[in-house]
């Protein structure tokens, strides 16, 4: 097929020349879609294509983008909570359980300090028991950096999130839900967003990157542009137990199908459909591989965060990266507020070459500042333009998912 845009230099050369006109097109599909309030977006560059390789609706690493962009988002968060709740005053975070990493801890001294500058009261408040074994009403932490973090013990009174008898108007989720606490979400008054109803307990890469093949079509028939240059090939495997080696033939025939597809010396991502934080990941050459996995690796497959059991998989074209950060292999994590980009930065890893999965032991963080992109057309002539679109179309396709079950 004959297309207006066939190649990746052609892309990037109409994307510097429509910015706005693409982006116009992107916000107007994004009329009527539940978009999630924060998110942030995996992107691979190679010499062929740019591509989506994962979608975090609860995204932690604020700590790790530029200052300057954190403070170029006040405003976008501002209006984004106007438009969720217009009234509102206090806004409560909810963070992850794993208090003992204090990086994490530093994403949410950042992601406060953001909402503040945007002119909110701003509290943590979590709802795991386990957090506060003598019925505490608070606890009292430090960040990596000594920023003094307090976790509050919330409470539901009749619909509404309170922390210490203070009314929540409206709480930002910072937790994946991979472990769902025992709460009727559905009816909780206080607004919350993103929705817990959609954490890893129910998400499904195989459902997002269904939903991001379907956006990146539209968007490259829209605008007469090979699909291939903005997405990774990928299958969805169902049924597969690593445990017991149920389904790996399967699996494995999986992988043999897209490798097939691919130039020669190409590797494939096997995904655990339901992991998190770079858990249940698997890079492979053939689906031989997978059929021969040892225990250890098996092991390291079938479970994931709080137990989690892996038995949904997504296989994906390995997208070989050409970016690079002291001569070692990097990747492009962009983060979005509202579906709009605002930031991001590069994942480095010295401990592993161009197709390997960055996200793992090894991995460094490096300041990538995109603040440029929102001051005049003319600053939108690089690779970070791209960066930007695809990271907006991901979202559009989370937003989809976020629809399911609302």
């Amino acid at each position: 097929m004959d297309y207006k845009i066939s190649n990746k230099d052609q892309l990037e050369k109409f994307v510097c020349e429509n910015w706005e006109k693409i982006n116009l097109y992107i916000s107007d599909i994004q009329k009527g879609l539940p978009i999630p309030f924060y998110s942030s977006v995996d992107i691979r560059e190679s010499r062929e294509k740019y591509a989506p390789v994962d979608h975090n609706m609860y995204p932690a690493g604020f700590n790790n983008l530029c200052n300057v962009d954190i403070r170029g988002a006040t405003n976008l968060v501002r209006e984004t909570i106007r438009k969720i709740s217009p009234d509102a005053r206090t806004i409560g975070i909810i963070p992850e359980s794993h208090t003992k990493n204090l990086m994490y801890l530093d994403h949410l001294a950042t992601l406060s300090k953001l909402t503040e500058e945007a002119g909110y009261k701003t509290s943590f408040v979590s709802f795991d028991s386990a957090l506060f074994p003598n019925n505490e009403t608070h606890i009292d932490l430090l960040s990596a950096s000594g920023s003094p973090i307090k976790i509050i013990r919330g409470q539901i009174q009749n619909g509404i999130i309170m922390a210490l008898g203070e009314k929540i108007d409206m709480a930002i989720n910072n937790n994946d839900q991979s472990n769902p606490w025992p709460i009727e979400w559905r009816e909780i008054k206080t607004p919350i967003a993103p929705t817990p109803l959609i954490g890893w307990f129910r998400r499904q890469k195989n459902i997002h990157f269904g939903y991001y093949k379907k956006v990146a079509d539209d968007f490259a028939t829209h605008f007469e542009i090979n699909p291939d240059l903005i997405q990774a090939q990928f299958r969805a495997v169902e049924e597969v137990d690593f445990e017991t080696k149920q389904g790996l033939e399967k699996l494995g025939t999986a992988v043999d199908d897209i490798i097939s597809k691919l130039k020669p010396g190409s590797k494939v991502f096997v995904k655990a459909s339901q992991g998190t934080y770079g858990m249940g990941i698997s890079v492979v050459s053939s689906g031989e591989e997978i059929i021969n996995m040892n225990r250890k690796t098996r092991n390291k497959m079938d479970v994931g965060k709080n137990s989690i059991k892996f038995t949904s998989l997504l296989v994906q074209e390995g997208v070989e990266t050409i970016i690079q950060y002291d001569n070692n292999p990097a990747e492009i994590t962009v983060y979005l507020i509202d579906g709009k980009s605002m930031g991001g930065f590069m994942r480095v890893n010295a401990e592993k070459d161009s197709l390997g999965n960055l996200n793992s032991r090894g991995m460094v963080f490096r300041k990538l500042c995109m603040s440029d992109l929102v001051s005049c057309v003319e600053d939108h002539k690089t690779k970070d333009a791209i960066y930007s679109i695809i990271a907006r179309l991901a979202t559009v396709a989370s937003a989809y998912e976020i629809k399911e079950v609302l």
